[in-house]
């Protein structure tokens, strides 16, 4: 049977000087998915007929959501809000916002 390198690191454990600080195990994974593309679509159901800019997509917080729709809201002056992950713009803005993702480093596709 094969030995793991794990295995040869750990035979190698009581040779090392004392004091030594070794990590035992491997160091764990941002839990943190990467952030994917983000899709811009427009809407007018169920708005009375008033169009919407909606950003849908986000793999983080709330919080985070809630930060970029403010950030965006304050540039383009306009009113939204941000609830389950997407972001609600007033009007039709989807270039604009689109513009702005891309300022914020993150990728977006108007769909």
């Amino acid at each position: 049977m094969a030995t793991d390198w794990r295995d040869n690191l750990m035979a190698l454990l009581p040779d090392l000087p004392p004091g030594d600080d070794v990590p035992v195990s491997a160091p764990e994974p941002d839990d943190k998915p990467a952030q994917g593309r983000l899709d811009i679509s427009i809407d007018r159901k169920g708005r009375g007929g008033k169009v919407a800019t909606i950003i849908s997509g986000f793999c983080i917080d709330d919080s985070e959501v809630a930060n970029i729709a403010a950030r965006i809201k304050k540039r383009l002056g306009v009113g939204g809000s941000a609830r389950g992950g997407e972001i609600l713009i007033q009007g039709n803005h989807a270039h604009d916002v689109k513009a702005i993702l891309t300022e914020f480093n993150l990728k977006s596709r108007i769909i």
